[in-house]
């Protein structure tokens, strides 16, 4: 059976999450684990694993599953090229870009996507699955596959961002707000990461989701699952705009300051400041993306 064409992604996802917790050289890398947080079987992180352990990333035990080799801070940004979020990215965003300038209809064919952006029938396969794993298109029942409500206009994003404004911050006033400590952690390794330099040279993709899953983690302090489902399907429809916001990199410096900042407020348990900055961290962010084009 060939691998999964979600393998490549899913190997980079390991590699990002090693560095993020951070784990270190023989620790375990249990898949079933790693399948559950990827929201994948296990097929896909095994074929990733053994890809990992290809390129001496990981190692396999008999009997015991596959471990680190090397430690995941230390590996060049390149290291599995091919397993990159960013492989193939011309046409990735070549296509994200004619659907959210409406040169695409809402229902397309594999065949027509490898005639539009010159693909083969895998490389198509692989990008529209993609698309899919990130809740943007879905495969129709038959032939076909379908694009999934996204922002397209400014004003749509405007709106976006004005219901983040106001569910986030009463997220962090509900009674019995808590916070969790493990994930309060590594929310902070990535945020200093990005810092010390990752801003210049993670994957729009990867930027995208620290920062929808940082702002998720928060809203999910609330134990309301109505406001954790909410923000989740809003990230989900505006992730093709902020594609094109994060071209320019120069507010990501700030925004993780900011992000820092929230975490310590609530850490220290000031929850009406932390509810006032996170209010003033997203109307400050819509004031500098929302120009009037999504272009």
């Amino acid at each position: 059976m060939p691998p999964s064409p979600l393998t490549p992604q899913i190997a980079a996802r390991i590699i990002d999450y090693a560095r993020d917790q951070p784990l270190r050289p023989n620790d375990h890398l249990p898949a079933q684990k790693l399948a559950d947080l990827f929201r994948v079987s296990r097929s896909p992180v095994n074929d990733a694993l053994k890809l990992l352990e290809a390129r001496g990333i990981v190692r396999r035990e008999a009997n015991r599953g596959f471990f680190l080799a090397q430690d995941p801070a230390a590996l060049a940004a390149d290291v599995v090229a091919d397993a990159s979020p960013e492989a193939g990215e011309e046409a990735y965003f070549q296509l994200a870009d004619d659907r959210l300038s409406g040169r695409l209809p809402d229902r397309v064919s594999e065949n027509e996507i490898m005639r539009r952006y010159d693909l083969s029938r895998s490389e198509a396969i692989r990008i529209l699955t993609r698309m899919a794993r990130e809740g943007w298109v879905e495969r129709l029942p038959g032939k076909g596959w379908g694009f999934l409500p996204v922002l397209t206009s400014s004003e749509a994003y405007r709106m976006a961002y004005q219901f983040r404004i106001a569910i986030e911050p009463a997220a962090i006033l509900q009674p019995g707000y808590t916070v969790d400590e493990e994930a309060f952690r590594r929310a902070r390794a990535q945020q200093q990461a990005l810092l010390d330099g990752d801003y210049r040279t993670l994957s729009r993709t990867r930027l995208f989701e620290i920062n929808s899953q940082f702002h998720e983690m928060i809203v999910a302090g609330s134990g309301n699952i109505y406001f954790i489902e909410s923000i989740k399907r809003v990230n989900a429809s505006r992730r093709l705009a902020e594609y094109r916001k994060t071209v320019d990199r120069s507010r990501l410096v700030g925004q993780s300051l900011e992000h820092l900042r929230i975490l310590e407020l609530l850490e220290a348990g000031d929850f009406t400041k932390a509810a006032e900055f996170i209010r003033f961290h997203l109307d400050y962010a819509l004031k500098l993306k929302a120009d009037g084009t999504l272009g």
